[in-house]
């Protein structure tokens, strides 16, 4: 039997310190994946806005550990950290919150093994610091935002070097067909308990505050949905009958001239895909992926159905039904990304009420998500526009 590794959320420093070590070194993998493909400064790297510069990236993830860890910051804010970087311009630099995103190319950076230093330096600082800690939920808080933190941005950097077309370690892509048939299941409906309480660990600001939601009935896909049925959609024109996409799916569309999702290339009678610069055969039974919410919802509505809300989604997760399976891509969710009732922003101040109202909830965990970070009450949220992610859907019946 499989044993998981233990959530992030309620590790103990031992644990942490694992977790710590195998997030930096998929960190600095992932770089050297860049590396070897000559995209080490800035200016060899495209400018796009799902990407950031690997190099900034390498040293903003340690920066981010330094912040809350060592330097004991009580927020992002520039006045809240006690002392000075490790880096003499590190908060020049690092500081994403001061740093647009255009700004990152720019930047006169240290060299490549300069800031592998650095992370290391930051990383042995910390495992030392946290040695000394005792297993309690506040005293950890730093440590877990910092690995969180590092788990999503080596996610981010898998997901870029795909938009890149670079390749990587084979077991970096570990998606594979399903080996259930899909079904459907229908739940009674009833409350949920949404959200996360304070003192049950690591706690993000959008979970914020518990409480319990009331649920109708309705009826889900098992799994999600496969490249095989999105095809069906695509060769039946969906793309070019707009009477299936949303106004603003529809300006996107224009604005895209978007005939299939986005790797996908026609040869002859078939469907290949580009998989991190390899051209493949595109795996029929494999779920669709690096589809954006207007895509989802545009199938959606051919296929008479409708994405889940974030609630039902979390309701049918938190069911322990054998048949419902999540974890190989995230989800598009009907919910628009909105503060819980009772929220409060976190120490991250930048994380998630500047995404309010303009982002979508996504629901679940993909094969890029390190399991540790696997949790039914995460909310992971993006602009409706990004295709870029390893992002799916799994849809819903309408009610009767």
């Amino acid at each position: 039997m499989t044993i998981q590794p233990p959530s992030f959320r309620t590790a103990t420093p031992q644990q942490l310190a694992q977790a710590l070590r195998q997030a930096r070194s998929s960190t600095l993998a992932r770089f050297e994946c860049f590396a070897a493909e000559g995209m080490v400064q800035a200016a060899q790297v495209p400018q796009l806005r799902i990407v950031n510069p690997p190099l900034w990236e390498l040293g903003h993830v340690a920066w981010v550990a330094e912040w809350f860890i060592l330097r004991n910051a009580s927020s992002s804010h520039p006045a809240d950290a006690h002392g000075n970087c490790l880096l003499t311009r590190g908060d020049d630099w690092f500081d994403a919150a001061l740093v647009p995103h255009a700004q990152r190319w720019q930047l006169d950076l240290p060299s490549p093994g300069a800031l592998k230093t650095y992370c290391h330096e930051v990383l042995d600082r910390v495992l030392d610091k946290l040695m000394r800690e005792p297993d309690e939920h506040g005293l950890l808080y730093p440590y877990r935002l910092a690995l969180a933190h590092e788990d999503l941005h080596g996610e981010a950097m898998l997901a870029s070097l795909q938009a890149l077309g670079l390749p990587v370690p084979e077991a970096a892509t570990p998606l594979r067909h399903s080996a259930y048939a899909p079904s459907e299941i229908g739940f009674p409906g009833g409350s949920v308990t949404i959200g996360s309480a304070p003192g049950s660990g690591f706690v993000f600001d959008n979970e914020l505050a518990s409480q319990v939601c009331r649920v109708a009935a309705f009826s889900i896909d098992s799994t999600l949905v496969s490249n095989a049925q999105f095809a069906d959609f695509v060769d039946d024109g969906g793309y070019d009958q707009r009477q299936f996409w949303s106004p603003a799916g529809a300006a996107w569309l224009m604005r895209q001239e978007r005939s299939a999702p986005r790797y996908w290339q026609r040869d002859g009678a078939q469907w290949r895909c580009m998989r991190f610069g390899r051209l493949t055969t595109l795996a029929g039974a494999e779920p669709v992926r690096h589809l954006n919410l207007y895509e989802a919802q545009a199938y959606c509505a051919w296929a008479g159905r409708r994405l889940p809300t974030e609630i039902e989604w979390e309701y049918a997760a938190r069911s322990g039904h054998p048949a419902f399976r999540w974890g190989q891509l995230w989800e598009w969710t009907a919910s628009p990304f909105e503060p819980y009732a009772g929220f409060l922003p976190g120490p991250d101040r930048a994380y998630s009420a500047p995404c309010f109202t303009s982002h979508q909830v996504l629901r679940g965990a993909s094969f890029a998500t390190p399991q540790r970070m696997h949790a039914a009450q995460f909310r992971l949220f993006h602009l409706p526009e990004r295709d870029d992610l390893f992002a799916g859907l799994r849809t819903c019946a309408w009610p009767a």
